[in-house]
């Protein structure tokens, strides 16, 4: 089957790009009553926030569409670039902490990013409603399409980017976005300090199942997953994919004697055969109930610091970041811990103590105060600033800050709302062509360089290449860019 940098593959790029556009007839002027949602099936952490944002904008009365980022890239570049960023967590979780090193020290993404993204532009304008009243994104690499059109004029309706993470790279922040919407004062103050204009504390958003339980549910909880009545549970937790030193980490838990593992592995189905293997009796692979889950334990020990632990918070779980993977699970860990959420367990000697402490302790009992306090004053949350701006079928009322212009305004006259007409000079398919090629060429080269540094021989590095980087093959059993559920 062909490779990324095969000829069969660069002529299904040649006609991607080349492909005519339909010509889109003038769609009817109706009033702003619907938002976009636009997300990235990488992980579950980003999709899980725009479903929780759907959920509560249509409670709210307001239309909502939902894409993914990943689908709208041409000639399945999205599922390639979703594949390699897995197995370089998996096999080369250095390269990710150096990337994303590099590309915090230079405050974004460099041309080859920009090159993918804009791929994506004009599809992306294209699937827009004509009653856009406002978009919303909840991955950075969508942000930048969106701040994008929005600074070239082809999008005239408020932007939103809603921070799923704790701590915020910078590129998280776009410019042409009108409002970046964090969970607490902790990622606020970074995405200012990164050069967002506007950014407000909307709070939190987690499903409502997740909520504390009484006794009552929580002896419910750990009869129906066969869980110990009255030991300490601690619930590890490793994201959709499993991913870090999860069975390290399992390990160490059960050893320390301070509560019993309960650990889930996602879609991760190799990791759970191996930790029941070794012994850890309570493991589970894909798990629907989580928020009974998290009922039933007593601490929740987490490496990557995004959606999971806000539910956790919710449920007033106690939360510990322990062992966590490279790039933005460290830096969750330390913006968690710098917000009073969740503890930073550092030293492998302190697990034990840090934990009884957490469960029984008087950290728990701040943790859990932090916890109820951080959703208590969301209110409405950010849901209700997005459906604000939709009705108001302008931009926010909320303007730039101080020194920062606006983004420029766009006359709407005889246009469908939220699509903007396109500027003069739109790029040709040819540079569609080029654009597309040059990503294919540097997606290539990247999974030679991780294969080289993951695998020992030439074969090796042609069987990592072929299998990671295979577009021609529709079925991914258990892939990383399946629809994905919350985990």
């Amino acid at each position: 089957m062909p490779h990324l940098g095969s000829t069969v593959h660069l002529r299904a790029l040649a006609a991607a790009a080349l492909r005519p556009r339909p010509a889109h007839a003038p769609r009817p002027v109706t009033p702003a009553e619907r938002v976009v949602i636009v997300s990235a099936s990488i992980g579950a952490g980003h999709d899980g926030a725009a479903h929780e944002l759907e959920r509560r904008l249509t409670a709210a009365g307001v239309a909502v569409d939902r894409y993914d980022l990943l689908d709208l890239l041409p000639a399945r570049l999205g599922r390639a670039v979703c594949d390699a960023y897995h197995r370089m967590l998996v096999r080369a979780p250095w390269v990710y902490q150096r990337v994303y090193t590099r590309t915090e020290r230079a405050g974004g993404g460099g041309p080859l990013a920009r090159a993918l993204l804009r791929t994506a532009e004009h599809r992306l304008r294209a699937v827009l409603p004509a009653d856009t009243g406002a978009v919303v994104s909840t991955y950075p690499g969508a942000s930048r399409v969106l701040g994008r059109l929005r600074l070239t004029g082809r999008l005239d309706v408020p932007v939103f980017t809603y921070l799923t993470d704790f701590s915020v790279h910078p590129l998280w922040v776009a410019e042409g976005v009108d409002v970046h919407l964090a969970a607490h004062a902790v990622p606020a103050a970074q995405a200012r300090a990164l050069g967002a204009r506007d950014v407000r504390v909307g709070g939190p958003v987690a499903d409502p199942r997740f909520r504390p339980a009484g006794p009552g549910r929580r002896r419910a909880a750990r009869a129906r997953f066969g869980l110990p009545a009255d030991a300490p549970l601690a619930l590890l937790v490793a994201g959709s994919w499993g991913v870090g030193p999860v069975r390290q980490v399992a390990l160490e838990l059960r050893d320390c004697g301070a509560a019993v593992p309960v650990v889930v592995c996602g879609r991760n189905e190799a990791l759970a055969e191996r930790l029941r293997a070794d012994g850890i009796e309570h493991t589970h692979g894909w798990v629907d109930d989580m928020p009974g889950l998290m009922h039933a334990a007593d601490v929740l020990v987490q490496n990557a610091g995004g959606l999971t632990s806000l539910e956790a918070l919710a449920a007033g779980l106690p939360v510990a970041s322990y062992r966590c993977i490279p790039g933005h699970g460290l830096t969750n860990a330390a913006a968690l811990d710098e917000a009073g959420v969740a503890a930073w367990i550092r030293d492998p000697a302190e697990l034990g103590d840090v934990l009884a402490d957490l469960i029984d302790g008087p950290r728990g009992l701040l943790q859990r105060e932090a916890g109820r306090a951080l959703f208590a004053a969301a209110g409405a949350g950010p849901a209700d600033e997005i459906a604000r701006a939709c009705r108001a079928s302008g931009p926010p009322p909320e303007g730039p800050g101080p020194g920062r212009p606006a983004s420029p305004p766009v006359e709407r006259a005889g246009r469908a709302p939220g699509v903007a007409s396109a500027p003069r000079g739109s790029r040709p398919a040819v540079r569609r062509l080029a654009a597309c090629a040059a990503v294919a060429c540097a997606l290539w080269a990247g999974a030679v360089g991780t294969a080289v540094a993951t695998t020992g021989s030439g074969s090796g590095v042609i069987h990592a290449i072929g299998h990671t980087l295979d577009l021609d093959d529709d079925a991914h059993p258990g892939g990383p860019h399946q629809e994905e559920h919350h985990s």
